[in-house]
């Protein structure tokens, strides 16, 4: 019975073929629905799932238990939050410091401060007759890079404990301000102005375009945090830094922090904080927040395409039905039934869509690889899953909408097909 089974699967697959070749255009025109419905999620969920990966690494490079205290929070715009968020008072360079004693078991408690376009400020960085513009200025202590691991250090060396001690006018440039700056000579010891004053490069980081979350380190320069608290008065943006080591429980480090921090800025029992605790998962909540509409978008426009495509193999098969009219009765005169019919044409129907999702999942893997290829950044990767969830589809709607001609193929009368002309 098996065997019997697999043969009439064969028969009626070529059968179906046979139905493709004769028809080539109309059938061309059919499984384009279905072509752009599946190409768009599979080519998506790749991109997607490329760029979750790159975001994941991100999260990583910024500190898996670094943690951020801030005014406003991660990647919002103050001017759209509600007064008494706006209101809220700017945090203080003491503070690190008052946390340190409060807070036994964080460490790497370091404050940033920061002048950038974003804040409204513009920046110059010159050296000789290359100059380089909309750099951000940042205010750092040596614990930095250890909060921080996406700073790391090229060339040269970071910021010292001296250097902060003192004040000392040194700079770490970002690779793409050296690139501009001293495109064909070593950076370390030349001096360089940014904003007029004169600084001494220590140091060079590693590459890091960044992405569209925000600027990468090739942008950044920085100074010693006490330099720039005294050349910056009035960057009152700050930003604290600090991490929690992997034996110390992370709600209990965290709630010595907040309470220090309400200590700090005299916040009454019952209110709420007027600060933002966060970790580098924000990058990811952020991420989530965009890629939401795009997984809507592409929802939409596949369903569309499939919607048109599986309208469009309900047509044909229709249409098959009618120029096959003779055939059925002669199959059903000789002993064929009403499931070997309604089998025929569900497989001819699946054999269309199944066309239509073979070449969209060959469009969506070339798609990923120029991707992939043209941003090596974004990993954009074809998974065996949405191969699997591609090929489901294209026989789900080969079902669906193949199921009524095939019906209406089984429900014919043998007598009323032979006298059909």
């Amino acid at each position: 019975m098996v065997l019997m089974t697999l043969a009439q699967a064969r028969e009626n697959f070529l059968a179906a073929m046979e139905t493709l070749r004769s028809s080539k255009v109309r059938s061309a025109l059919t499984v384009l629905g279905i072509v752009i419905g599946v190409s768009s999620v599979i080519s998506m969920a790749a991109i997607i799932q490329g760029l979750n990966s790159f975001i994941q690494d991100r999260v990583e490079s910024l500190g898996s238990r670094t943690y951020f205290l801030t005014r406003f929070p991660p990647g919002t715009d103050p001017s759209r939050m509600p007064e008494r968020i706006r209101v809220r008072r700017y945090l203080e360079y003491n503070y690190a410091e008052a946390i340190r004693s409060a807070a036994p078991d964080v460490e790497n408690v370091t404050t940033v401060g920061t002048r950038g376009f974003f804040f409204g400020d513009s920046n110059l960085i010159t050296y000789g007759d290359h100059s380089v513009e909309k750099v951000i200025v940042r205010g750092a202590e040596p614990e930095y890079t250890t909060a921080l691991p996406l700073f790391t250090i090229a060339r040269g060396r970071f910021i010292s404990a001296f250097d902060e001690e003192h004040a000392r006018p040194v700079v770490v440039l970002g690779a793409a301000i050296s690139e501009s700056l001293f495109p064909n000579s070593d950076p370390i010891g030349k001096t360089v102005r940014i904003n007029g004053g004169a600084y001494e490069v220590i140091g060079v980081f590693e590459h890091d375009q960044g992405l569209f979350l925000g600027p990468g380190v090739d942008i950044f320069t920085i100074i010693p945090l006490s330099n720039f608290r005294k050349n910056y008065p009035e960057a009152k943006e700050l930003i604290l830094l600090f991490t929690v080591p992997q034996s110390v429980n992370v709600e209990t480090a965290q709630g010595e922090v907040i309470q220090a921090m309400r200590r700090l800025r005299r916040i009454p029992t019952g209110k709420e904080n007027d600060f933002e605790l966060s970790s580098p998962d924000f990058l990811s909540n952020l991420w989530n927040q965009l890629t939401g509409a795009l997984v809507i978008l592409t929802t939409v426009i596949s369903s569309i395409g499939l919607l048109v495509g599986g309208i469009g193999v309900m047509n044909i098969m229709l249409i098959s039905v009618t120029e096959r009219t003779q055939e059925i009765g002669v199959r059903k005169a000789i002993g064929a039934r009403r499931a070997d019919v309604r089998l025929q044409f569900l497989l001819e129907a699946v054999v269309l869509t199944l066309v239509g999702g073979t070449i969209g999942i060959l469009i969506g893997a070339v798609v990923s690889t120029l991707v992939r290829t043209l941003v090596p950044s974004i990993p954009a990767t074809l998974s065996y899953l949405w191969v699997s969830i591609g090929f489901a589809i294209s026989v789900s709607v080969g079902l669906f909408f193949g199921y009524y001609p095939a019906n209406l193929a089984a429900n014919l009368d043998p007598i009323d097909c032979l006298r059909y002309e």
